[in-house]
């Protein structure tokens, strides 16, 4: 008896393995249920409409110049237009504002058609390199951007640094120029922790072919706030990046002047480029899509709960009720 119980693949019982322990198991009666729906409703709309009322009153305006800033010489060419240093890039365009823009705003570039997400892109960077001025040979995953022509190692090294935005914006308004704040736009946690405070450039953008901007060799790189917003690789082909802030209001109805200096090459690829200035609320900068999804949730939330009041009016039915069970329902005979 003994050798057949400890032959037996029976398992020992427990409460875990039987699955008895003490549980919260709710039945979901049609008044709970129509309670809930009401709940999430009553919340979900109000903050929705909040939310989208916080976006609706976000100014902001947007303005495409890479094609508008190409001379109509090189119109079917703009290839040969932005490669050439011989010729001058600035361009100067003017905005309406249809709303006061109050301080801060945000001004950003936008660029499209723009794979950051690219694995060979996304990889091409040494944060090793980037932290530690120990760490500048460290540039096994930089390739093709890892070298100069002397053998010596690029600080900072890979593609993404490599192609750094190099567009550069002025703007004024009512002949007077409006200064662009460029310090406080990079993450905090990026300039303590990946960007070294004793690293800096090194044959950056010296020799062969220039991809972006240059950097200033006496400014580390945890100062290089502009290196820093670049190197946070966006998820989507179209981002937006900031450029700086403006502390200062401006005026409905003013005309702002922007004088751009179209550097960077995104005819090759098909890519375009927008200036963006923005306000700000307590959501963020503009987005209605929060402010939909709530009343969209909450609308089919109350529209569920009304059907669930029809239902339990008109054909009520006792809870548990066996008869309505499929096998009671149509009895094999």
């Amino acid at each position: 008896m003994d050798q057949k119980n400890k032959n037996s693949k029976k398992p020992v019982y427990s409460k875990f393995s039987q699955q008895e322990l003490p549980a919260w198991k709710p039945i979901l009666t049609p008044g709970w249920v129509i309670a809930s729906y009401i709940t999430i409703g009553a919340l979900f709309i109000p903050i929705g409409l909040l939310a989208w009322t916080a976006s609706d009153s976000v100014v902001e305006i947007v303005d495409r110049y890479d094609e508008a800033c190409v001379p109509d010489d090189f119109s079917k060419n703009p290839q040969s237009y932005i490669q050439n240093p011989n010729i001058k890039k600035t361009c100067t365009r003017s905005i309406k504002v249809p709303k006061k823009l109050v301080a801060p705003i945000f001004v950003y570039y936008q660029l499209e058609n723009f794979y950051q997400n690219h694995r060979r892109f996304v990889k091409s960077r040494s944060d090793k390199q980037l932290r530690d001025v120990k760490a500048e040979n460290d540039t096994k995953f930089c390739l093709p951007i890892a070298y100069d022509y002397d053998n010596k190692p690029i600080v900072p090294c890979g593609l993404i640094a490599w192609s750094l935005f190099n567009d550069t914006y002025k703007i004024s308004t009512r002949g007077k120029d409006i200064s662009i704040e460029k310090k406080g736009i990079a993450w905090k946690s990026d300039a303590k922790a990946k960007f070294g405070s004793n690293v800096y450039p090194k044959n950056f953008q010296k020799d062969g072919l220039i991809g972006g901007a240059t950097l200033d060799e006496s400014i580390p790189l945890s100062e290089q706030e502009d290196l820093m917003v670049w190197m946070r690789t966006a998820a989507l082909p179209t981002f937006r990046k900031l450029y700086g802030k403006i502390n200062t209001d401006i005026e409905a109805h003013d005309t702002i002047k922007v004088e751009i200096q179209n550097n960077y090459n995104t005819y090759k690829f098909g890519g375009r480029k927008k200036l963006v200035l923005s306000t700000t609320t307590w959501i963020g900068g503009k987005n209605d899509f929060v402010g939909m999804a709530y009343i969209s949730v909450g609308g089919i939330c109350l529209f569920m709960a009304i059907n669930f009041i029809l239902l339990y009016v008109f054909r009520p039915r006792r809870l548990g009720d066996p008869s309505y069970l499929s096998w009671n329902r149509h009895p094999i005979t």
